[in-house]
């Protein structure tokens, strides 16, 4: 019990020494690439109109698979990166490789922000989009045809 309990407590120690190691700034960097895809990723699903992220993933087998397929093409780029920044941080200063560390750090860095950004984000620019598409639509209609673009017979 007491090995178990040191090897979690070193594992511990490693994952709060990568704040302030070298290489750390890749802690700050690429949660930040991974925002900038996922908000790139929410506009582009707002302007195609799909639906919001979480009700698809978990109502709708096809967009489940869409939006799986998405976010792998999103992050998975930038979850290898974390893979092998934090593989040559673990050589470099621990002189050990832990593939478990390896993995938490780059979910972390990847997944989590995210799937976290995406869903905030998501929501909120429907609800932006919905409210600046309204008075444009509005605007595009000419006075002789109704909301759907048909000319209006009384």
């Amino acid at each position: 019990m007491d090995s178990i309990i040191e090897m979690l407590s070193q594992r511990g120690e490693h994952l709060l020494g990568r704040l302030s190691g070298p290489l750390n700034f890749r802690l700050v960097v690429m949660p930040v690439v991974v925002t900038i895809l996922a908000i790139r990723a929410h506009l582009r699903d707002v302007r195609e109109g799909r639906p919001t992220v979480l009700g698809a993933f978990f109502k709708d087998p096809t967009e489940r698979r869409r939006l799986l397929r998405s976010g792998l093409k999103d992050f998975g780029k930038v979850f290898i990166v974390a893979c092998g920044l934090d593989t040559a941080y673990q050589i470099l200063v621990l002189r050990s490789f832990h593939p478990g560390e390896v993995l938490v750090v780059a979910v972390v860095c990847a997944i989590v922000p995210y799937v976290l950004i995406r869903g905030v984000v998501l929501r909120s620019t429907r609800l932006l989009y919905r409210k600046w598409a309204a008075p444009a639509a509005q605007s595009a209609v000419s006075p002789n045809e109704d909301t759907k673009g048909r000319p209006d017979h009384p």
